[in-house]
């Protein structure tokens, strides 16, 4: 089992130990609109009030523009509960955030093919 300081509370054969709905205390949604590719990026403004561990560990991944999605994956945490983290770090100052830029039409159909293609090929 891992230490209570070692990162998020994680058992070997259990998984997470606290589940991640109490990391957002409850909330289900976030006060801001984000996309999964949004970028977020940290400030360097201190945040005010009282930050849990996965908000530390969030700014911590956010030194350089990083989409909302790989946040999620590195916390290890559902991608409604990062939001919610990260909106709450949006509205203290601490980050700040862009939409996507894509240099074509996110729904292009050769793009969307690639991407089927090669999800098959991991199967």
């Amino acid at each position: 089992m891992a230490a209570a300081g070692d990162g998020p509370w994680l058992d070997d054969a259990a998984g997470r130990l606290v589940r991640p709905y109490t990391v957002s205390d409850g909330r289900t949604r976030p006060s801001t609109t984000l996309d999964l590719m949004s970028q977020v990026m940290a400030t360097g403004a201190t945040p005010l009030g009282y930050l849990g561990p996965e908000h530390t560990q969030a700014l911590d991944l956010c030194h350089a523009p990083v989409p909302v999605a790989e946040v999620a994956a590195h916390l290890k945490l559902p991608v409604a509960v990062t939001k919610v983290l990260l909106a709450d770090l949006l509205d203290c100052g601490a980050l700040t955030t862009k939409p996507p830029a894509f240099h074509h039409h996110p729904t292009d159909r050769a793009l969307l093919e690639a991407v089927l293609d090669g999800l098959r090929r991991q199967l």
